[in-house]
């Protein structure tokens, strides 16, 4: 694991732009080396996915600074900030958003299909069939469309979809909330060993202590200041 920051927030202010929520985030100074494996651990609402919004560019700050591998996602254009995204991170949502309409093996490989600097070449798609192997999805569920998979399947096409970028960067919003223990360690040992392979940063939100020794740092994001 390198020692230089691959991430950098700095004095980061965000509001929801509904007054009836009343949230906000304050993010004085954080820092994220490249390879590192963090937590972010923290009650409901304290700002978690938030915090990881910001990050992946899907989110963007009232002001202060976020640099992601070199690059400014804060002053990026919307489009600037999705062709980024697509190409540098993989992320695992905890509501999955993955397209009805398309089936799984179509839904993994949906990067490739929106972003032309990705290129769908044998060697992608066989890395789907790789992935989908290791988290245990059969061949021939790769054709149904999420409507047919279980809830633990369409979360397992999820993660595949995070993964086949080969991503720098890989968040995950508690991916291994709907899986039975045993799934949820060998999910956890395939996201590892990728990011290990990749030397990618990988941070997971999670409620699950049990699971806080495999990461190199927990980040309790209620502990942030409220003020810049």
């Amino acid at each position: 694991m390198s020692t230089s920051p691959l991430i950098s927030l700095s004095k980061v202010a965000f509001d929801y732009a509904d007054p009836a929520s009343r949230f906000s985030l304050r993010v004085p100074s954080l820092e994220i080396a490249r390879g590192e494996r963090v937590a972010l651990i923290g009650g409901s609402g304290c700002g978690k996915t938030t915090l990881a919004l910001l990050l992946a560019g899907i989110h963007t700050p009232a002001s202060g600074e976020i640099l992601v591998d070199g690059t400014a996602v804060h002053r990026l254009s919307e489009t600037g900030r999705r062709r980024f995204r697509i190409a540098r991170i993989g992320f695992i949502f905890q509501e999955f958003e993955l397209l009805d309409y398309l089936r799984a093996d179509d839904n993994i490989l949906l990067p490739y299909r929106i972003n032309p600097a990705l290129k769908l070449d044998a060697t992608t798609r066989s890395r789907v069939a790789s992935l989908a192997d290791r988290l245990g999805l059969a061949p021939e569920k790769l054709q149904r469309f999420p409507a047919r998979l279980s809830q633990g399947e369409r979360q397992r096409v999820a993660i595949a979809r995070a993964l086949i970028n080969e991503p720098r960067i890989l968040i995950a919003d508690e991916p291994t909330g709907n899986l039975d223990p045993a799934s949820a360690a060998a999910v956890m040992t395939l996201i590892e060993s990728e990011a290990a392979r990749l030397d990618a940063t990988f941070l997971m939100i999670t409620h699950d202590h049990s699971l806080l020794p495999r990461f190199d740092r927990t980040l309790d994001v209620e502990t942030f200041s409220a003020t810049i």
